[in-house]
């Protein structure tokens, strides 16, 4: 017999139940409830207490020189804001309270504004109860956000002070304008990719952007992270930061003396096809040069003679005719098809009969179109696919927005065997670099092919890609053709561009200490359908060769556009003499003994200022030193000391830094040095004498006034 009664029992169990089912059912129904009737209002509590999927930005990858210098890199900027409903009426009477030294504060941070100015902005947002109004229009850097942060208020908690901010990761280039048309920039209130490398390889230097949900709680939002946001990678580029500024100060130079209006440089490496410097000048309203547009890849113009060399190559390899072969020029003016073809001393009589090598070494326009009319004329097509062989008209696949392939013109003939869009003045006017239109990275590349023993490379501006420290990515050298012509050929065509800089056009680019080939090139630019003379004479002035020519290591082609006389591509061959002979110069590696003698002084006196340059000469020069700070100094900023002589070492010491508003001590400092630190500040300055500063004018120390004069006497 059971001793549970059963009578009993079940009827307690039966409530039990009844009971369950009624609470379920007022749950499900209570749940109903607010998932319909007031769904509206706990949707719009939810919305206040977080913030579903918030973007969280990546840092962008640097930009690299060759030797692991920064070309860009991404630094935090701030925009500044106040919050005025924020802690209420004891932050509003404090505000009020503490206004005349905010607003004085804000005043000697941002100079442009005055202090009642500043009063004003913030009585308006106030007024308005604005919880998101600008202090400073533009962004800042982090150094004076923590000034702003620290005024009175605005140094509170954000939900009592109601001061806040909002991040951006603003692109630096620590080399300013160098080779900037290449490296690329930002559009800066979009943080996206605008041009250059910057855009063409902005997916790996972007990165992936990360999630993250914000809870409120106890009226703070808490981040959680949904997804972490994965920082872009580095790019490592071919450019070397010394070769591109020779060849920016070349160009710029050359532009101010003539007047020219547009300069373009390229430095390739021969071997791989890397580009060690790249410059683009366009001279501007204000007279100042900057790179606007990447011409070096983007500028389809007319060559002029410098593809005199191009056509010599086809002729000589397709065996029509020998560098000895005769050509009469006739007084240096010609009918060629009804039309006139001049040499450049037609006025002098011209000159007369002579050899294929002659006519490149002083640029026949006569010589050279003739060879090239008599062998081609009847199967121009034959001329072309030659041009093609050599890899002149190749496309090289430029990794820059705007790069343009060259445009050859291929002869085409109707059902009829007629030409249907060539003319019978068509090819000797190409031969000689008109009819076509050819960038001036396409003109190098092909001329680096004849230095390379006839290799032609890719021309490659990127090398790795760097995540962490470790590559993840190399962009190997590319070859396009591997011959461009046969040996015979290229040891002709090489001899002839060595005569032309020893002994022909090309003389401006000689050099006393190794040897150059190259070739010189002047072609008028045509204005459309406008022609080549309206609105006045235009000219592209050409040099493009490699250096030294014996072992070839670097080919370079100098671009200028000018109007008007005189014109002549010796200009560019003259840029080309600077900047290959400051190239050869700069890897002129000297052990500081070989400048000893009886009255050398071993320890050099060095200057205060920037002792980062200072270091890095002595330590090339072998000579020990210490230095009082640690780290890295990569991105170029500079360290402000003074060096002591100890025994046989010198010692570099950091000194205190000066805010912007205080007159720095620049005593025992180079011109250069403390012009730069004093009108950084916003002082004018005057020089009186010659060496290092004995005295300044406005002691260290000195509050500094708008328009005040810092006379800096030397000795």
């Amino acid at each position: 017999m059971s001793k549970f009664n059963n009578k009993k029992i079940l009827p307690r169990y039966k409530l039990i139940a009844y009971f369950i089912v009624l609470v379920s059912i007022a749950v499900i129904g209570k749940a109903a409830y607010i998932g319909t009737v007031k769904r509206d209002y706990w949707m719009a509590v939810a919305d206040r207490l977080k913030k579903d999927s918030v973007e969280v930005k990546p840092i962008r990858g640097n930009i690299l020189s060759s030797d692991g210098q920064l070309m860009a890199s991404s630094l935090p900027e701030f925009k500044l804001y106040m919050d005025f409903q924020a802690g209420g009426e004891h932050k509003d009477s404090l505000l009020v309270e503490k206004m005349d030294s905010i607003c004085k504060g804000l005043h000697e941070i941002f100079p442009k504004r005055s202090a009642e100015q500043f009063r004003k902005d913030i009585e308006e947002g106030r007024a308005k109860k604005s919880r998101h109004w600008p202090i400073w229009k533009y962004r800042v850097d982090y150094n004076t956000y923590t000034r702003v942060a620290s005024l009175p208020v605005f140094c509170l908690p954000p939900n009592k002070g109601g001061f806040h901010k909002e991040e951006f990761n603003a692109r630096q280039h620590p080399f300013t304008s160098l080779a900037s048309r290449t490296v690329g920039d930002l559009y800066g209130a979009k943080d996206s990719a605008r041009f250059g490398l910057e855009l063409s390889f902005d997916s790996v230097l972007r990165g992936e952007s990360g999630k993250m949900q914000k809870q409120k709680v106890k009226r703070r939002f808490i981040g959680l992270m949904q997804k972490e946001a994965v920082d872009g990678s580095d790019i490592v580029t071919t450019i070397d930061v010394q070769m591109q500024d020779i060849a920016e100060r070349a160009i710029i130079e050359e532009l101010k003396e003539i007047n020219g209006q547009v300069g373009v440089a390229i430095v390739m490496d021969v071997p791989t096809g890397d580009i060690k410097a790249i410059v683009n000048m366009t001279r501007c309203a204000d007279g100042q040069f900057r790179e606007i547009k990447n011409n070096a890849v983007s500028d389809l113009l007319e060559p002029g003679s410098v593809f005199k060399t191009a056509s010599v190559m086809v002729a000589l390899d397709d065996g029509k005719v020998d560098t000895t072969k005769l050509i009469n020029t006739g007084g240096g003016i010609v009918d060629m098809h009804g039309a006139k073809m001049k040499d450049h001393n037609w006025h002098r009589g011209g000159y007369g009969t002579i050899s294929l090598a002659k006519a490149l070494e002083v640029s026949s326009n006569i010589g050279i179109s003739r060879v090239i009319d008599e062998f081609y004329g009847k199967s121009p097509e034959k001329y072309i696919e030659g041009l093609h062989r050599i890899g002149i008209a190749s496309d090289l696949e430029i990794p820059l927005f705007g790069a343009t392939p060259p445009r050859i013109r291929m002869p085409k003939k109707n059902d009829k065997g007629q030409y249907v869009n060539w003319s019978k003045t068509a090819l000797p006017w190409m031969s000689i670099g008109y009819e076509t239109q050819i960038p001036p990275i396409s003109v190098l590349t092909f001329y680096n092919a004849i230095a390379n023993g006839g290799k032609m490379m890719r021309p490659r501006f990127v090398k790795q890609v760097i995540k962490d420290g470790e590559v993840v990515k190399n962009y190997d050298p590319v070859v396009l053709k591997p011959q461009i012509c046969n040996s015979t050929t290229l040891s002709k065509v090489i001899t002839m561009l060595e005569h032309v800089v020893s002994r022909g056009t090309g003389k401006a680019a000689r050099s006393q200490l190794f040897s150059v080939a190259g070739k010189t090139g002047t072609a008028q630019i045509s204005h459309g359908k406008a022609g080549y003379k309206s609105g006045g004479m235009k000219y592209l002035l050409s040099f493009v060769g490699f250096f030294p020519s014996n072992q070839p290591r670097y080919s370079c082609i100098v671009c200028i556009q000018k109007n008007g006389h005189p014109a002549s591509g010796g200009m560019s061959a003259k840029v080309f003499h600077n900047i290959s002979e400051g190239i050869m110069a700069k890897d002129l590696w000297l052990d500081v003994s070989d400048s000893k003698d009886s009255l050398s002084v071993l320890m050099p006196d060095v200057k205060n200022g920037n002792m980062l340059s200072a270091w890095f000469v002595l330590n090339h020069f072998g000579i020990e030193t210490k230095t009082s700070w640690d780290g890295s100094y990569a991105n170029g900023n500079p360290i402000w000391g003074r060096a002591e002589h100890k025994n046989n070492r010198i010692d570099m010491v950091e000194t205190p830094k000066y805010g912007d508003e205080l007159v720095p001590n620049v005593t025992g400092m180079g011109a250069r040095d403390a012009v730069f630190l004093l009108e950084k500040r916003g002082l004018n300055v005057t020089l009186v004498g010659r060496g290092k500063v004995n005295s300044q004018s406005l002691p260290a120390g000195h509050k500094i006034k708008r328009g005040e004069v810092c006379i800096l006497r030397m000795g």
